[in-house]
């Protein structure tokens, strides 16, 4: 093997630590970018948030003085109008044993000025669907056996509120050493019917019909078609999901009205009573730039209400000599470093956010002011080629970030969307595709929905050529059922 020397020319990206966090704020949403500021400025102390210059007015002693002489006089005057706010100043000085200190100390009714209740001072007990029913079934009597029973029951109990068909099976982990004592399937089925009692309405139920019963018997005689509802859910459940009411009627021998008002009364029940139970921890979306239209041009502004403004803090900066290379200077130096480039990354991204959410609006003019029907073909590479930047950079600026437009608030990956041919040669965007047919379906007689093929001529006569698939896709991506179960009759 010969040895020899050779010149090689190479372009290498470095990911140094400054890039990969101007990157990686790139991408924060508000809420997660307000976190990453909050937790910089505890951890580097060579960053400190900006006074809003707003400071306590100083005030001399004798304004000082007088203020307490109108605390005092409006206090006197409370007291007057409320007799809850008269204090007892005479306390004994040997009290019994047995005095209660409220008979002797009355102090103002803490709820006195307004009786409003702190929201904050209110919490939830129970959080979920089991912890809900163990806390009825610790205030329902029950023996020691049938309460072991009914614990099994809850800890089968699934999200929804139901409970499997097969109850030995649920109970098979309880034996006795006693053969007399084993749980015979009368006992389930008491226990049973005892927690079907239990809130909310419908829970421990082994079927949709048996759901739907319980909160039917729950309700109080005198309602309206109550009978007629019972009789439906128990024999017809099936012919009702058929939406075929002239067939139901006749089959279940009702006139019409009391078809309606049974079906009325049906669908104001909840099939799935253990869903208004579950802890749904409920996300508000923030968003981080506006949109308005202002002298006929529309404007875009970040969302920085939010924000804590940072700063270089300036005792510390001051300290920090060049020529000093002791640890602690040298700790310093670093921190104002990590400082400059923190912020100076934040303003980065931000002008990026800006200039993006910018463009998408310049492109977007007709979303604006007409709505989805208006919305035009647009990918990543249209954005990138007018910033000259890349499609990875726009992608992360998309990303979880939110524009609140007059149409309503809509993440920025929403504005991008695919296309489909029209007759004249030109382009038009599924999101204003999906705009139509939801209009189309929207103004359908309900006796005769439009099919998906009756849906594809109408786009074919308005220029759009898509296929039948491509409408069904469009139609189950918006959650709209087919032809035959729109039908109402």
């Amino acid at each position: 093997m010969r040895q020899g020397l050779q010149l090689k020319i190479s372009q290498q990206l470095t990911m140094t630590p400054q890039l990969q966090q101007a990157i990686r704020l790139l991408q924060l949403s508000t809420l997660e970018l307000r976190e990453e500021m909050i937790e910089q400025l505890y951890s580097n102390p060579l960053l400190e948030m900006e006074d809003d210059g707003q400071s306590e007015p100083i005030t001399s002693p004798s304004q000082s003085t007088s203020s307490e002489t109108n605390q005092v006089s409006e206090a006197e005057k409370n007291s007057e109008q409320n007799p809850e706010y008269e204090w007892n100043d005479e306390i004994p000085q040997d009290l019994p044993v047995d005095a209660n200190w409220d008979d002797v100390y009355s102090p103002p009714a803490a709820n006195s000025a307004g009786g409003e209740v702190d929201i904050e001072q209110v919490h939830q007990v129970t959080e979920s669907l089991q912890g809900h029913l163990e806390w009825q079934l610790n205030l329902t009597p029950f023996s020691e056996k049938d309460k072991e029973i009914a614990v099994a029951f809850i800890d089968a109990i699934d999200d929804a509120g139901f409970i499997g068909s097969n109850l030995l099976d649920i109970i098979s982990h309880i034996q006795y050493d006693d053969p007399d004592d084993a749980i015979e399937a009368d006992e389930l089925i008491a226990v049973l019917h005892r927690l079907q009692q239990f809130d909310p309405p419908g829970v421990f139920a082994r079927t949709v019909s048996e759901c739907l019963l319980i909160q039917l018997h729950q309700m109080a005689p005198e309602t309206a078609y109550l009978d007629t509802a019972k009789i439906l859910v128990a024999e017809f459940l099936d012919d009702i999901a058929a939406i075929d009411s002239a067939r139901l009627a006749k089959k279940a021998g009702i006139s019409a009205e009391q078809l309606q008002g049974a079906l009325s009364l049906i669908r104001s029940l909840n099939p799935r009573p253990g869903e208004s139970m579950s802890a749904n921890n409920v996300e508000y979306v923030v968003p981080d730039a506006y949109v308005e239209k202002v002298k006929n041009r529309w404007v875009v502004r970040l969302n920085d209400s939010n924000m804590p403004k940072l700063r270089i803090n300036e005792s510390y900066s001051t300290l920090i000599k060049r020529a000093d290379n002791s640890s602690d200077n040298q700790f310093l130096k670093d921190n104002l470093a990590e400082a400059r480039w923190f912020l100076r990354s934040i303003e980065s991204r931000n002008e990026t956010l800006m200039r993006v959410a910018m463009t998408i609006v310049d492109l977007q003019q007709g979303f604006l002011d007409f709505g989805p029907i208006a919305m035009k073909p647009m990918v990543l590479s249209d954005i990138a080629s007018k910033l000259e930047l890349h499609e990875s950079t726009i992608s992360r600026v998309t990303t979880t970030k939110y524009l609140a437009t007059p149409q309503g608030i809509f993440e920025l990956k929403y504005f991008f969307s695919s296309h489909v041919g029209t007759a004249s040669g030109g382009e038009c965007s599924s999101t204003a595709v999906c705009a139509i047919l939801k209009e189309m379906i929207g103004a359908e007689q309900p006796a005769k929905p439009l099919s998906d093929n009756k849906l594809t001529s109408l786009l074919e006569e308005q220029g759009i050529q898509v296929a039948r698939r491509t409408v069904a896709k469009y139609r189950e991506s918006m959650g709209i059922p087919s032809s035959s179960q729109r039908k109402r009759f």
